[in-house]
Formats: C-alpha cells, structure tokens, sequence
C-alpha cells in the first residue's frame, strides 16, 4: 500500500506554524504566571474534571499544569495534525511506517479470533491467531512436562535470548507477572554481548533441564547470535557434546528459516512473526514466547485482552476523554511549551521494576527523531529523555532533585489500589507515599509554612518546596496480566499520538544502525593477532591500541 504522508502536515511543514500552537504558547505564558496552588483554589472540583477513566484505569491530570482552555487546544492541535485520521490508517493497516513501507500492527496482534484485517493481500488476524495456537500448544507442553529435553527429564529453566525488544518486553512483564508465573520453574534474560551476562545466566543451571528461546527476526543480530552460540556451546558440552541435544533444548522467534535450521533448531519450533510490527511492540507476538510459558496460556490472553481494551479506547473515544491521547498531548505541552526534557515513570510497585527501562526503548526509539515524514527538520523538539525507578526506593535515592533541583521533570506515577499480596500496613503505607509524593511536587511548601512550622530561620531557604511541579497519577485495582496489558497499551498509543504531533515516523529506528555497523569494522582490529593497520577516527584508533595493549600485556 502507498505511504500515508498525507494524513495531517508534519510538524516542520505546519504544525508549529498553525495557529493552534500559538495558540498554546499563549496558553504557556499564562501558565508560566500561575501556580499548581492556584488553579486548585480557583476551581474546588479540579480534581474531578481533570479526572478521566475508562474500564478500570483512573488517570488523574488534575496536577499537571493544564487548564480546560489548554486541553482544548491540545486536542485542536491533535486535529490539525491529523492524528484521528492516522488512527483509522494504523487500524486499517496503511503503511504509516513510511521510511520502511510498512503497515503498524501491534495492533493486530490482539485483535479478537475471527477478526478480518487484510494487508497486503494477506488476512493478518488469522496468521497472528494460527501462531498463538502454536505457541499455547508448545507452552502447555513445557509447562506439563510432555516435552522434555534431550535426556528425557523435565524443563526446568527457560533462558530467552534476544535484544531491544526481543528482551526488554519478556523480562519487563515476566518480572511485572511474577505471582502468576510457575515458581517450579526459573526464567532468565541473556541480551547483553557481555560474556560476563553469560556467565551469570548459564553457571547454575542444568542443561539438561533447560529450554532456550532465541528471538531474532533475522537471526542475524550479532548480540543474539553471539550469545545464542556461548549457550548452544554450554549445552552441547554439558550433555556429553552430543549435536542431537539443540533440537531438544532450542526453538527460535525467526523468520529466516534456513538461519534457524543451520543453527541446529527444528523448524517445526520456529514461531514466526512480522514486518509490520517492531521489536519495542512486540512481545506479545511470538516474542513473548518465554512470558507465556511463565504465565500460562489462559493469562497471556488476559494480557491480550488488556491490550485489546486500550486500542478499542484509542480506537472509540474523543480525544478529550481518551486516556492515551491525553497522556501523549500533555507530554508535548510539558516538552514544547514548558520547557521539559526528561519524563519520569515511577511505579509504586514492586513488580514493576523493569516498567520504566520498558518505555525508554518504547518512547525513545520511537520518537526520538530529529526530521519529520518528509525529511524536513522538526522545528520543535521531540522525544523526553525517559527514566525512573519504583517506589518508595526512588524517593530515597532521586526525589530531591525533583521536588528542589533547578531541573523540572514530569513525573508519571503509577499505583494499585490492592498489592499482589496483604502484608499488614505495607500497602497502606505504599499509597500514602505515592500520594505525598505527588502532592508535594504539586504544592511544595513555601517560607511562610516552613517557619510556620519551627525552622530556625537560617534554615528556611533549605526546607521551602517550590511546587508547582507537574505529575499524573495512573491508579488501578491491581497488577494483574490484564491491567499490564492496559499499562502498556496506554504508553503505546501515547508514543503515536505524540510522533503524530511531532511529525515523525514513530515506527522506524535507523538511529541504531551506525553503532551496529561501525563495530563491525572494530571487531576485527580487537581480534587481530598481529598489529592491524587502524583506520578509524584518532580517538578509536587510540582506544583499540590502549585495549589491544591491556589485554595481551
């Protein structure tokens, strides 16, 4: 299908010229002359209007520096841009992913059985459905015991490996949906090149009990493929070296069959998936083969189904009341009219301790880009940088800087209203902490309530909260794999809606693609026996010799 360049101007070819975003630089100085404190006492039901849910999921904008005015002209913004109309193109299936041509269909990847979304020639719904079958199949089989390894016995660990997100959304929601996975069993992570990652994933385990997922849509990725030898290695060797163990104990996310087969995995336990969706969207493909195992088939379709509720949301609901646009409209007005550049994500959870470095890949790659659809410069800026830690244990570590360093960051706070487990006040006192936090960034404490309180006065100034610091707060029943599947679903269509904004190609990542290529031309002068004749910049020519010099003096 032809690209879609146009739906909706680019930021560099209209947006910012539009009268909607001068519209919000007008909207921003005003903001810039009046408080959190002050919009909170103007309007005593700020809260309830600035609140938005849908199917379980409370979003409380109350504390983010907007106003009625400036939501509507956010969502003015969001018109001119074109973003409904690149909505309806996502769901059809157009290649919105115009430097690859390609459909984006993360979407398709939860869409209902019996759903009929033909690309390209090909009903998409029908091939996502025929490999989750598989991949039920295959985990009900791990899971059982009915497939066992080589030696007969049982599988007891599962090592995936992969990188970006072939990695990063496994382990993030293996980690989230602990308490539903099978404690009898272990799931580790290997992504790093680091051979001392290997080390620490492979030195306790059996080979023999042990499964390995490798995912690489190419089977080519050097990180993947590297580590994914360093194991076949280690299994071969610890079952006697007999070849025969890697059909047992291997299966592969690929695409490229013939990679796959001269690795030594068995085709028939190659799960496939597609160009149309991009690592950082997909573990909930055959990329999360290794989740589904952890949590068995019935809670992987939770997730899905938590997914599927989101993009039915997206899909339905105006602008001013749908959760993911608001989300990603807010964080443009705090990014390019307030002056943000960082974002963080705080989850109140304990099991969300891989949520925060999930969403770096998800909103940097997607949206860190300087040029928009058509080539052009932005003419705005674009992407926060994205970072956070859980809580409380942030707050011990980073929360000075945002409640009194000169730095304002965002802050997205995440909460449950019930933990995964009761532990006398723990939760109680979890909440209240999440709350405080969020009140405190908002409303701060000024000299006056500072000496008001007993300060000695020369210790005023250190004790006074500016405020006035702009936070949402996501609050859910509990961590559960549908309400994961929401969270995730949220910050997807939030990284659309704001590459929709920006004009940019959300979808593509070329931007990794140097690194990769120029390390191809170091390897071999680090692996050298004699002295290589270096021909790079002066700085690597210098680090190559230093190292080379390190490692064999």
């Amino acid at each position: 299908m032809a690209g879609n360049q146009e739906r909706g101007p680019s930021a560099g070819a209209g947006v910012t010229a539009g009268e909607e975003w001068a519209a919000l630089h007008r909207l921003a100085e005003a903001a810039r002359a009046t408080t959190l404190r002050d919009l909170f006492d103007a309007d005593p039901d700020r809260a309830d209007a600035l609140t938005v849910e849908h199917d379980g999921v409370t979003a409380d904008f109350s504390k983010q520096r907007v106003t009625g005015a400036t939501l509507a002209a956010l969502v003015a913004l969001a018109e001119r841009a074109g973003l409904r109309e690149r909505i309806d193109a996502m769901f059809a299936g157009e290649h919105i992913n115009t430097t690859e041509d390609r459909a984006v269909l993360h979407v398709a990847l939860r869409a209902e059985r019996g759903t009929h979304l033909v690309v390209d020639g090909r009903d998409v719904v029908a091939e996502v459905h025929e490999v989750l079958d598989r991949m039920r199949s295959f985990s009900r089989a791990v899971r059982d015991g009915t497939h066992t390894g080589h030696t007969g016995r049982r599988i007891r660990n599962v090592i995936n490996v992969g990188i970006g997100g072939s990695d990063l959304g496994p382990a993030m929601a293996t980690t989230a949906l602990l308490p539903y996975t099978d404690r009898s069993m272990r799931f580790r992570f290997l992504s790093n090149v680091d051979g001392d990652e290997a080390w620490e994933v492979l030195h306790d385990l059996d080979p023999a009990e042990t499964l390995v997922i490798v995912s690489s849509k190419t089977f080519t990725t050097l990180e993947t493929v590297t580590n994914a030898r360093t194991v076949r290695r280690w299994l071969v060797d610890g079952l006697g070296g007999d070849e025969r163990a890697v059909a047992a104990h291997f299966v592969a996310v690929s695409t490229n069959a013939a990679e796959v087969a001269a690795f030594g995995i068995d085709t028939e336990r190659m799960f496939g998936f597609w160009d149309w969706v991009g690592g950082r969207f997909s573990f909930d493909s055959a990329i999360g083969l290794s989740l589904m195992i952890a949590v068995g088939p019935d809670h992987f379709d939770d997730l899905l189904a938590g997914l599927r509720s989101i993009d039915a949301h997206l899909r339905d609901a105006p602008f001013e009341r749908s959760l993911p646009v608001l989300m990603g409209l807010i964080g443009v007005w705090n990014i390019d009219f307030l002056g943000a550049s960082t974002h963080a994500v705080l989850p109140y959870s304990h099991h969300l301790a891989r949520f925060p470095a999930y969403l770096q890949q998800l909103e940097m790659e997607s949206n860190g880009k300087a040029v928009t659809l058509d080539g052009s410069p932005v003419g705005c800026a674009t992407a926060p940088v994205v970072w956070g830690e859980p809580g409380t244990n942030g707050q011990h570590a980073f929360y000075q800087l945002l409640h009194q360093g000169t730095v304002v960051v965002p802050c997205d706070f995440v909460a449950f209203a019930h933990p995964q487990h009761e532990e006398g006040r723990h939760h109680d006192l979890l909440l209240a902490n999440c709350f405080a936090q969020s009140a405190a960034l908002a409303f701060g404490r000024t000299a006056e309530e500072v000496a008001a309180r007993g300060a000695p006065a020369a210790l005023v100034p250190h004790k006074v909260m500016p405020g006035n610091r702009p936070s949402t707060t996501l609050l859910l029943d509990r961590l559960t794999p549908y309400t994961l599947g929401q969270l995730v679903a949220l910050y997807e269509h939030k990284v659309l809606t704001q590459g929709v904004i920006w004009g940019v190609d959300s979808f593509d990542q070329w931007g990794v693609e140097l690194g990769k290529e120029l390390a191809g031309a170091i390897v071999p002068d680090l692996e050298a026996e004699g002295a290589p004749a270096l021909g790079h910049d002066a700085s690597t020519d210098a680090l190559v010799a230093r190292a080379r010099r390190l490692r064999h003096a």
